[in-house]
This record gives structure tokens, sequence and C-alpha cells, in this order.
């Protein structure tokens, strides 16, 4: 923290092994956090990478704020896990939620995007907006002009005729979690958070 010029973190994130991992003692973990937030250290906790069996685990150990898992419009995998969280007040903040996608998904994006002169990643956060108010973005960028997109697509108000087509695209069990497990790490993003604007 002291590299950071800060006396408090506002959210940590549990650091978790690949989706469903057990091999750690999840609920000392969580316990240690806790001290550091009793301590004043931390303001808020999170959870990433869980199942909702794990949810239901932590729950009854320690409050947190939010679950951080792998989704996108193509990998839905999460949807009760969304819906369970938005009736639990808990946020629920998509990692990966733009790339990787299917010709299909990328296909469906491009005309949806045309009908609202947006690009499709524009499209595809638009949509996880659409999908629940507790869904809270925070898509990954090295760029400027990219960051300045990603914010603007808190703006774009997808149509019934719209969310029925990106619907259509639904790709469970997508062979992207694989990769996307392999390679990045969910407490590794940095980027602006994008809440929707109602």
């Amino acid at each position: 923290m002291r590299s950071l010029g800060v006396d408090r973190l506002d959210v940590v994130n549990l650091r978790m092994g690949d989706r469903g991992h057990t091999g750690a003692p999840f609920e000392a973990a969580l316990e240690t956090l806790m001290t550091l937030r009793a301590e004043c250290l931390v303001r808020h906790l999170g959870v990433p990478n869980v199942t909702p069996e794990q949810v239901d685990r932590a729950r009854a150990v320690a409050e947190f704020v939010c679950v951080q898992n792998f989704y996108n419009i193509a990998a839905r995998d999460d949807d009760p896990l969304v819906d369970a969280c938005a009736r639990a007040g808990v946020a629920y903040v998509p990692f990966f939620p733009v790339g990787g996608f299917q010709p299909l998904t990328a296909e469906h994006l491009g005309t949806v995007a045309e009908r609202h002169g947006v690009t499709g990643p524009q499209v595809a956060l638009a949509w996880l907006l659409a999908r629940s108010p507790n869904i809270v973005l925070i898509p990954g960028t090295t760029s400027l002009a990219h960051l300045e997109q990603n914010i603007a697509a808190a703006q774009v108000r997808l149509t019934d005729d719209d969310l029925a087509l990106l619907g259509a695209v639904r790709v469970s069990g997508s062979p992207v979690r694989t990769r996307i497990h392999q390679c990045r790490d969910p407490a590794g993003t940095t980027d602006a958070a994008i809440r929707r604007r109602r």
C-alpha cells in the first residue's frame, strides 16, 4: 500500500486457482482477509474464479461485495450465478468480457454494432450492462482510444431486436475458458470500472 500511496485498499479479491479449485484452505484464506479488514487495511472483500458452491461457503464466513468470474456474451455458464448475486446485492465482475468469440458471435456483434454506429467490443460490453444491473465492467486495455470506447459503451442502448439476435450466440462451456485460465489471472486486470448509467 505504501507504493500505491494509500492507507487502505477499497476492494481485495481472494486469489484463487482455477475455477472450483479446492486445494487451498478457502475459509482460512477468507479469515485472513477479514483480519486485514478489521485492521482497516481493507475496506471490502471479493471472491474471484468461484463456483456457486464456493460462493455459498464464502457467504457463511465473510461478507463480500463482488464475485469476479469468466463471463461474456458467448460464455454464459454463470447465468444462474449472475442472477443469484443480483438477488443478494453482490456485484458480478466478468473478466475477459470482450474477445475470444466464435465467428458466429463476431458476425452478430458486427450486425448490431453497425445498427448503432459502434464497434463489436462496445456491443459486447453494452450487452453485459443490459444483462443485469449488478454487473460491473473492468475491460482491460493499454490504449487510451480503447479506454474511451469502453466508457462510451455505457451509452449504447440495445433494442429488444438487438438482444434477441445477440441471445442466439450463446455458447455454454466455451473452449475459450480453458485457454483463459491458462494465460490470464482475473486478479491481474487493471481497468476503469464502468457501471451502467440509468
